[in-house]
């Protein structure tokens, strides 16, 4: 990663710290894990990290707000599919190469038969949640089964972030500072991981 670039993400960084000195990072936290599950493209992490650091004592109860928020996110999302899906699937089944009726429900088979693993790793690792909240929609998959791989995974995610903290504070704090750059790239290797599970998911 560029020196530029790594410095301009530090600054971010330290920004998204900041709103745990704030009366409105709790706000923010609920806001944004709500649309990063379904349309926005900033995780919650860093502002769920930056809320606990500033207030370890209350570390589990942001990752229960954020729990709760990314899973309503996640199911505006589901329903986003569903419903964009209705009104465009005409259109891309007559003018989009390679998407026919025929191909759609062998990916929709797919994705029935691997509903709540799909979800599950979307929602637990750098997998893009997003893409998947609204694939659900499209393809129509079990609801019930997409509520509660969702919670699973979110709760998985976001109190093991909380929990941490709750119970090392100061240290895991110290931690991200002196490794930050090599944390990033870390980062950076699994989102981009991620994005080629879906390619070959897809």
């Amino acid at each position: 990663m560029p020196v530029a670039g790594s410095r301009l993400i530090r600054r971010l960084y330290d920004w998204v710290l900041s709103w745990a000195d704030t009366p409105y990072g709790l706000h923010a936290l609920t806001m944004l894990a709500i649309a990063e599950s379904s349309v926005f493209p900033i995780p919650a992490d860093p502002l769920l990290v930056a809320l606990c650091l500033g207030a370890p004592h209350r570390a589990l109860r942001f990752a229960g707000i954020a729990t709760v928020a990314s899973v309503i996110g996640g199911i505006l999302g589901y329903w986003i599919g569903a419903a964009v899906w209705l009104t465009v699937s005409d259109f891309f089944f007559s003018y989009v190469p390679g998407i026919t009726p025929d191909a759609f429900v062998s990916t929709q088979g797919f994705y029935r038969q691997w509903d709540f693993w799909a979800i599950f790793i979307a929602g637990l690792t750098p997998v893009p949640y997003k893409v998947f909240t609204i694939s659900a929609g499209v393809f129509s998959i079990n609801f019930p089964t997409f509520v509660l791989a969702s919670v699973l995974s979110r709760g998985a995610r976001f109190f093991l972030v909380g929990g941490l903290i709750y119970k090392f504070g100061e240290s895991i704090r110290l931690f991200i500072d002196r490794h930050f750059d090599w944390l990033t790239w870390l980062f950076g290797i699994l989102v981009v991981l991620g994005f080629l599970v879906i390619e070959l998911i897809v």
